[in-house]
């Protein structure tokens, strides 16, 4: 063993291990490629990329490919919902109504940012605010959110995992609520991107990220459309230059989601550059839902005769929690343990108590069920090399 992977506490032959793993799937098409990262201690115990970008293999995976985040991007945009309430912009107990007056009416006055980080807002949950609009513009979505989306039940009495429009909403908010006027894009590339030498990831396909750039690629058919104003196709959102989607529009690489991991898994902070505070990120990553399930997750548990779980979210924020059930962070993990991931491809959680970040960045977006199953097998091989 190196001095590194010793460092590190984790097992180079379980490493190794789970790299085959990641390999034989590919071969047998169940996705096409991947790259990931894993480390402990502070120490990158595995980096590596695998496979192509389409089942034809037209573009094969390196370290320093660019992947569509999807809902992981919901992590970056966490993150500077909780630097606002740290500099008090907004607070959790506020109405989302105060700061966006045009979401104001019925069962949306009492919403408050918790409830939107919590997924228990009582908003329904939808992929568009309008059937057919285009997705890519931050102000057109939350004109159609305004007009079109009301609640249907009393906020924090159900979680319904949003797809679209809390993080909309707050991405919003924290743009309305900057003191420098800046843009959702501009603030997250000047308050975590840069600081965090993120320099591969992007809000939009930044043009110089173009080339290394795969967009989605759906195994199966795509359940919704994803349009953007430059007429790219189906899912053409995911290849506008400027797109501004707080939900799912966010551009990286393996390696720099493993740089944000790890700066969570130091309590807000990453060579210097203090993005959050520990006490925040305590909270933040405690169960704020209790036991209810997860009404989208439950839908799905009973669709493949899985007992349905709980929803385990925190600030922002899906967490591991207690039960021994599906879970996309393994079954090995702490409770506490805590990430986000998208659609099918992508994922990243943080265990604090083996002070372990896992990254994984697919191509080939996988159905729901089988991505599960999936992502908790890889973690909990990931988990067995902890020694």
């Amino acid at each position: 063993m190196t001095d590194a992977i010793e460092k590190s506490g984790l097992n180079p032959d379980r490493l190794n291990y789970l790299r085959t793993v990641i390999e034989e799937d590919i071969r047998q098409g169940k996705y096409y490629g991947a790259a990931i990262a894993v480390g402990r201690h502070g120490v990158l115990g595995l980096h590596a990329a695998m496979g192509a970008n389409d089942a034809a293999g037209s573009r094969q995976i390196s370290k320093d490919s660019v992947f569509s985040l999807l809902s992981t991007t919901k992590a970056f945009t966490n993150v500077l919902v909780l630097r606002a309430i740290e500099q008090g912009q907004f607070a959790l107990t506020t109405r989302v109504a105060e700061i966006i007056p045009e979401f104001s009416g019925g069962l949306r006055e009492s919403i408050t940012f918790t409830h939107l980080l919590t997924h228990s807002s009582g908003l329904p949950s939808v992929y568009t605010p309008r059937p057919g609009m285009y997705i890519d513009r931050l102000d057109e979505i939350i004109a159609a959110i305004c007009e079109n989306i009301q609640g249907t039940e009393v906020p924090g009495k159900r979680v319904d995992y949003s797809p679209l429009v809390h993080h909309a909403l707050m991405g919003e908010a924290v743009r309305r609520t900057d003191p420098k006027k800046r843009s959702y894009r501009q603030l997250m590339d000047e308050e975590l991107f840069r600081p965090l030498g993120m320099k591969n990831s992007a809000i939009g396909v930044r043009r110089d990220l173009k080339e290394r750039h795969f967009p989605p690629v759906f195994i199966g058919p795509s359940p919704v459309a994803h349009l953007g104003h430059s007429d790219l196709g189906p899912n053409g959102a995911f290849e506008e230059p400027e797109s501004e989607m707080p939900w799912l529009g966010g551009i990286s690489t393996a390696g720099d989601v493993y740089r944000f991991a790890e700066m969570l898994r130091r309590g807000g902070e990453l060579d210097g550059k203090r993005i959050l505070s520990p006490v925040i990120l305590k909270r933040a990553r405690r169960n704020h839902t209790g036991e209810k399930p997860n009404e989208l997750y439950k839908a799905l548990a009973l669709s493949v005769g899985w007992e349905p779980f709980p929803a385990y979210i925190g600030l922002g924020f899906s967490l591991r929690g207690d039960s021994i059930c599906h879970h996309l962070y393994g079954t090995l993990t702490s409770p506490e343990t805590f990430g986000n991931y998208g659609l099918g491809s992508t994922l990243f959680w943080v265990d604090p108590e083996l002070d372990m970040s896992f990254v994984c960045l697919s191509t080939g977006i996988m159905d729901r069920a089988p991505n599960f199953e999936r992502f908790q097998r890889l973690s909990d091989i990931a988990v067995s090399a902890a020694v």
